[in-house]
């Protein structure tokens, strides 16, 4: 993790579009004097489940894994967010130390801004507390709707899911680097790490998809997506 300084000003920054559109000049001016960047690198902890929460974490380039560790060791990848997104909404308001962890997947760039800044602009300004919880409700409904369809699946189902959900809303298109190992994906499907790469390994037999080296290449999109629908 190191610190930044790409932003001089919230007033003026791309990124702000999603939550911080209509905010006040004063608004504006507590969130930025409560603001930090940073860049993680990939694998790098970004908060690790059981700490206190301090702050709100804005994902603005990168990607990032939010996932709960069991007894055993054994991780439970819950989520994986992409640009724009608050990564730690969740568990804000209702708990005061993180029940899960985030992590890096690629290098990762957030603005860090303490808690109490945010609860000000909040209390100061309700629209923007609307916005806030409309955010927190969509996240919730995200990760219950996905992890429902996911159970509904056999392995091949699964596998052809996490594929076209990267393809269609992370990347946006037919060729890829995975920014998750075969056992994450295993972890992120609720199957083993074997059963994961023979999966991968069939779908490239049947031409579905392309694998050279960590890039996956989408050859057959009709084909995947009635695998997703079936499997």
């Amino acid at each position: 993790m190191r610190i930044i300084n790409d932003i001089t000003d919230c007033k003026t920054c791309i990124y702000r579009k999603m939550l911080f559109p209509d905010l006040s000049d004063q608004e504006y001016d507590i969130i930025n004097s409560a603001r930090k960047e940073y860049i993680f690198k990939r694998g790098e902890i970004i908060r690790k489940e059981g700490e206190t929460i301090k702050s709100f974490l804005y994902l603005r380039k990168g990607l990032v894994k939010l996932f709960k560790t069991d007894k055993s060791g054994k991780d439970q990848i819950l989520s994986i967010n992409k640009p724009t997104d608050f990564i730690n909404l969740l568990s804000i308001f209702s708990n005061s130390t993180y029940k899960y962890s985030i992590s890096a997947l690629e290098e990762t760039y957030v603005c860090d801004v303490d808690l109490p800044a945010m609860l000000d602009v909040i209390r100061m300004n309700s629209d923007f507390g609307m916005r806030v919880l409309n955010r927190i409700s969509k996240i919730s409904d995200e990760i219950i709707e996905n992890r429902f369809e996911i159970n509904q699946k056999q392995v091949k189902g699964r596998v052809a899911h996490i594929l076209l959900f990267l393809s269609d809303n992370i990347y946006k298109k037919s060729s890829f680097r995975m920014p998750i190992t075969r056992r994450e994906v295993g972890e992120l499907i609720s199957m083993t790490t074997e059963n994961t790469i023979r999966t991968f390994s069939e779908f490239k037999k049947d031409g579905l998809i392309a694998i050279e080296g960590k890039v996956i290449t989408i050859e057959d999109f009709e084909r995947l997506r009635n695998v997703n629908k079936t499997g």
